[in-house]
């Protein structure tokens, strides 16, 4: 039989280190919320794969549009003979987008490419250069990606020069002592200091951040964003790569703050596990670019629009956005009560199902204890959970179920990491 180590063997032969990885568990099937290793040891998933199967592991309809789309061709090209699964998916989102104006959707394969794709549109369409981004920000790998992020380790080490002419404001986070009005003030002096506003081309910011540490940006910063945008003529980028499709509670995050983008990038849960991504924005902004500026041979893939159909049709059917906000409720007093016999859980933040707890030591937010943390998902890992980290300080918890995850299954898990918790951090006290 083939085993973890095994396998693990061989994957340090054969990959490259820089491909981390979060365990040393090898997947053998997946079902909803639960995953099997090749030696046959269940966990229960409260990853998702990084917010990319919110509608669950091989969900019985997205599994059915695959295969049936799968039937028909697997690839064409769209920008050689077109298909119909892309221009009704797109027809769909554009839709579904928050506000009323007009708008069109074109599809690529990652995040990070919807991202590369939503500031090329900006600088065609306002003939600027400049970027805006925040800290704490996770926008991808790529040379743009990595200039956008606001996270150097272990994203940026080593990989400069980035692309010039992009700038980076606090982004809002209270528990660290960054207020709304202290980003908007390093934004007037970043207007007034570094490059003015009529070189903008587009802010782009997370209404969520995701490897930042799930901090939920104030709905009034969104809106005052808005605001600044439209005076200033910058297009408004929205990443909803891994905030969108239920995972907040609202189809998109950004509806929490009523604010309509300008441009919004989609990826992760779109299409349920198949590769696909999306840049759904204004249809004048859309059409600013020339035809031939945009597209990839695999960009739009007909298997992963077939999955993207399914998907919205599940998420409407199986009512995941109001499921996302009973689990981040369960989580809410899950973590509540760990909180209450620990010293270690300095900050508990629940957006729908993206939820996330702070480590730190003393219950003190100046003192994160990034190896707590470290410890905390290892064992749980043992235990039989699949659990991210992730913060610029890397002591942050986070929780991204599928968001049909059943509500004893994820009590379960929860008791599970509780206990992994209260002996971890009991083991701290007493070393202390």
């Amino acid at each position: 039989m083939t085993t973890n180590k095994e396998l693990l063997a061989s994957r340090v032969a054969e990959t490259p280190r820089g491909l981390g990885t979060q365990t040393t568990v090898f997947s053998d099937k997946a079902r909803n919320a639960e995953i099997w290793d090749v030696e046959g040891k269940r966990y229960i998933d409260l990853a998702a794969g990084i917010a990319v199967t919110n509608t669950g592991h091989n969900h019985p309809k997205i599994v059915a549009a695959v295969e049936a789309q799968l039937k028909r061709f697997s690839h064409t090209c769209f920008q050689v003979t077109p298909y119909d699964v892309y221009v009704a998916l797109a027809a769909r989102l554009n839709k579904l987008a928050p506000g009323s104006t007009p708008k069109k959707t074109i599809f690529l394969t990652t995040g990070v490419e919807a991202v590369e794709n939503a500031i090329k549109i900006s600088r065609r369409y306002t003939g600027r250069s400049a970027v805006i981004a925040f800290s704490g920000a996770f926008h991808g790998r790529t040379m743009m990606g990595m200039a956008l992020t606001g996270k150097v380790v272990p994203y940026k080490v080593g990989f400069g020069p980035f692309p010039a002419e992009v700038f980076h404001i606090p982004y809002p986070i209270d528990y660290h002592g960054i207020t709304m009005e202290d980003s908007l003030a390093a934004l007037d002096k970043l207007f007034k200091s570094d490059v003015e506003p009529s070189r903008i081309a587009a802010m782009i910011v997370e209404p969520v951040q995701g490897e930042g540490g799930f901090y939920a940006a104030p709905p009034e910063f969104l809106k005052t964003l808005r605001k600044i945008c439209d005076e200033h003529g910058i297009v408004m980028v929205v990443d909803e790569i891994q905030t969108g499709f239920g995972r907040t509670g609202k189809l998109f995050a950004i509806e929490h703050a009523g604010v309509e983008p300008d441009l919004m990038t989609v990826a992760k849960s779109l299409a349920g596990g198949f590769p696909l991504s999306g840049v759904i924005g204004k249809a004048d902004i859309m059409d600013s670019v020339e035809p031939g500026g945009l597209g990839g041979t695999y960009a739009g893939s007909p298997l992963g629009c077939a999955a993207g159909l399914a998907v919205l049709d599940v998420i409407r059917e199986e009512k995941l956005c109001d499921k996302a906000q009973a689990i981040g409720q369960q989580i809410k007093h899950w973590a509540q009560q760990v909180q209450a016999d620990t010293n270690c859980i300095g900050d508990i933040r629940i957006t729908g199902a993206m939820c996330a707890i702070e480590i730190v030591a003393d219950n003190d937010a100046d003192r994160p204890d990034a190896d707590l943390t470290k410890a905390i998902a290892a064992e749980a890992t043992k235990q039989g959970l699949i659990l991210l980290t992730c913060g610029v300080r890397g002591n942050v918890i986070r929780f991204l179920p599928p968001l049909t995850i059943g509500e004893a299954l994820l009590d379960e898990a929860l008791g599970i990491l509780g206990a992994v918790i209260r002996d971890l951090a009991g083991q701290v006290r007493k070393a202390s």
